[in-house]
């Protein structure tokens, strides 16, 4: 169930940044809530900021104290408040230019996914109520997601434009190992070499632990910022792409013999002690392969610049009130 999960949060958390999207209402029950935010003519109430970090945080969250899981929210109350910001002045760009979704949208959404999945409506129903909501909720957000891809479409995706003179430069300029030969995205939980106190054999067995806890369901990511002991500890052990002939011995001997989504056994190296999760491998490119390789990576920049800057407008344009 854990692939279902990815694509309930794929329509109900934003694509671009991974933050959940609780919409906002001018119903008059939100008066009985503490109002955190006003929009433009729309309000956010802490009740739905909660909700927002609740989903989110559902699957982290199981087996954490109450207290513990109140503070970790409150650290987190700021982050999330501007992303929901950002998403309801999407929203509100989007119904200003007439942009709707009908519920035939919504439904043909969600026929697509139960069709991927191979899911009828009493287990999608069923997956939903143990996220603690309703379908009717669902396809809420659903259809606000909808809403927001099409604005998105429309405002940004529309006006990207990435000529053949801006290929052929990112290529000689060979700045992007994606495109200089054999590419490996990698992620790493490091440890320093051991202490006097501290042998390499009781470092391995701490190792192998952390091994076995995401093999069994605990997010890589969130393990690397916990125990890692390099800088990439605070991006959840992100090392980019790593060209073959830039990576030390032990790193090629081990990475090369792996398949994408591989975890490695802890290894060594002068340094101190690696675990190494291989998220994306690059061929060596040419030709026409490189060409487009190269302008679907300029496309992608060119897209973050345009909607960082398309909402930076909305925001300007926009009356918008913090309380926290």
């Amino acid at each position: 169930m854990k692939t279902m999960k990815k694509i309930i949060r794929l329509f109900v958390i934003t694509a671009l940044f991974l933050i959940s999207i609780y919409s906002v209402s001018s119903d008059a029950s939100i008066l009985l809530d503490r109002v955190v935010a006003i929009v433009n003519q729309d309000v956010i109430t802490w009740g739905d900021l909660y909700k927002a970090m609740e989903f989110e945080a559902s699957e982290k969250m199981r087996g954490i104290k109450p207290e513990e899981k109140r503070k970790i929210f409150k650290e987190s109350e700021g982050f999330f408040l501007e992303s929901m910001i950002n998403m309801t002045l999407q929203l509100q760009a989007a119904k200003q230019v007439g942009i709707n979704i009908s519920s035939e949208d919504v439904n043909e959404a969600i026929a697509d996914i139960k069709k991927k999945y191979n899911l009828d409506d009493a287990a999608l129903v069923d997956f939903l109520k143990k996220e603690g909501m309703t379908l009717d909720e669902y396809k809420k957000k659903l259809a606000e997601q909808l809403m927001i891809g099409r604005i998105i479409t429309q405002q940004v995706k529309s006006k990207v434009v990435v000529s053949d003179k801006d290929v052929e430069k990112y290529i000689l300029e060979g700045n992007d190992p994606v495109l200089q030969g054999e590419a490996y995205k990698i992620s790493q939980i490091f440890f320093k070499n051991p202490s006097v106190n501290t042998d390499k054999k009781t470092l391995e067995e701490k190792a192998n632990t952390l091994i076995q806890n995401v093999k069994g369901g605990t997010n890589f990511a969130d393990a690397a910022k916990k125990y890692s002991e390099d800088s990439s500890s605070s991006l959840g052990g992100d090392l980019g792409f790593v060209k073959k002939d830039a990576m030390a011995k032990e790193f090629a001997d081990v990475i090369t013999k792996m398949n994408v989504g591989d975890i490695s056994e802890p290894f060594w190296t002068a340094n101190g002690l690696h675990i190494v999760k291989l998220q994306e491998k690059i061929e060596q490119l040419s030709g026409t392969a490189l060409k487009d390789k190269a302008k679907s990576r300029l496309y992608e920049i060119y897209f973050v610049q345009k909607y960082k800057n398309w909402l930076r407008g909305l925001r300007d344009n926009s009356s918008i009130e913090t309380k926290l």
